[in-house]
């Protein structure tokens, strides 16, 4: 009774466990090891031209884009992450002390608004000052706790972090010397037509090089200029507005401008007008153009995902996957796009 039916679909059980077990084995490090698959693919390009020069040599050459990974990727985001832990600890003893209010500041606003828009604020039920400042002041203590708390973790939890880069670099350098060969096993082992697997191995790689290489480029430039203007304008913790704008601005049609216009706003009421239309204009002339003039360069046309698309899976990814929410988002948005053109093209 041992028919090949009854054999195929018992492998089918057989391989459906074994791989969820080793996706489970995998787990803790997944962070370690979905970076480790990013990193290659976007430096595959690189590896390929190492591997001219080096006259094919795998080992040499995964080696040589592993250090240049380092130099141009890893290293720096080291160094900005550990200078951004050490001005949000600066700002919550700021804020701690009471020498860095928000209330106060949204005070100076109140006190500075028309008396019709003060009419208007009662009419819509806002006219409680008190309470809304008190919110602004618990929000702005909560939050930079927040980012004394994630400090302190990354203190506390320095040797698993050491474990999981290291895995990531060692993983990452197997991934570009063994890629081509891995790539072809997968796509062998992918039960589609060879048309219908390099669309979707194609759609894949591409989404990941113009997700992580054009729009991480996008935001680090905004959140520079951001951060530029914040410290020219004698503005606290411009590094910390400078990242919080970097990551507002992977996602469409939100961007920077949720830091910067307020702050804009708030230096036009109290009287700072050449700070405020100096910020003003910076921002939309210089941090805004940056995104529609660059992006299309980096990132190009290819992925062909529509911008609300692409908006609500980096939402979703972001709170669903943390910061690696930004890349599996749209990733996953994209696969699904993908597949249902499969489908529907078979269908016709």
């Amino acid at each position: 009774m041992n028919s090949p039916e009854i054999q195929q679909k018992s492998f089918l059980l057989l391989l459906a466990i074994v791989s969820l077990a080793f996706g489970w084995i995998l787990l803790p490090f997944y962070g370690a090891v979905f970076w480790g698959a990013v990193l290659a693919i976007i430096f595959a390009p690189l590896h390929r031209r190492m591997l001219l020069v080096m006259n094919q040599r795998r080992n040499l050459a995964a080696f040589t884009t592993l250090l240049l990974c380092l130099i141009i990727v890893i290293l720096p985001f080291i160094l900005l992450t550990a200078s951004l832990l050490q001005e949000g600890l600066a700002i919550y003893e700021r804020i701690r002390s009471g020498e860095l209010n928000f209330g106060a500041y949204f005070q100076q606003i109140m006190n500075a608004l028309p008396p019709w828009v003060v009419n208007l604020l009662d009419n819509l039920g806002l006219s409680d000052i008190s309470e809304i400042r008190d919110t602004l002041s618990n929000s702005a203590l909560q939050g930079s706790q927040l980012i004394a708390s994630e400090a302190l973790n990354f203190g506390q939890n320095t040797f698993g972090f050491i474990i999981s880069f290291s895995i990531m670099l060692y993983l990452l350098f197997f991934l570009l010397r063994d890629g081509t060969i891995l790539s072809a096993k997968i796509s062998k082992a992918i039960p589609l037509s060879l048309e219908h697997k390099r669309h979707l191995l194609s759609k894949f790689a591409t989404v990941v090089r113009a997700t992580v290489k054009g729009n991480i480029a996008v935001a680090a430039i905004q959140g520079a200029l951001g951060g530029a203007i914040f410290s020219f304008l004698g503005i606290q913790g411009a590094l910390l507005w400078g990242v919080v704008m970097a990551i507002l601005s992977l996602l469409p049609a939100v961007g920077a401008a949720l830091i910067w216009a307020p702050v804009a706003v708030y230096f036009l009421l109290t009287g700072s007008v050449w700070q405020g239309i100096t910020l003003i204009c910076f921002g939309v002339f210089v941090i805004g153009l940056v995104d529609n003039l660059l992006r299309p360069i980096l990132v190009g046309r290819d992925t062909k995902i529509p911008d609300y698309v692409v908006l609500i899976s980096t939402l979703g990814g972001l709170m669903l996957f943390g910061l690696n929410g930004f890349v599996i988002g749209p990733v996953i948005a994209a696969l699904f796009i993908a597949a249902w053109d499969i489908f529907s093209s078979t269908k016709e």
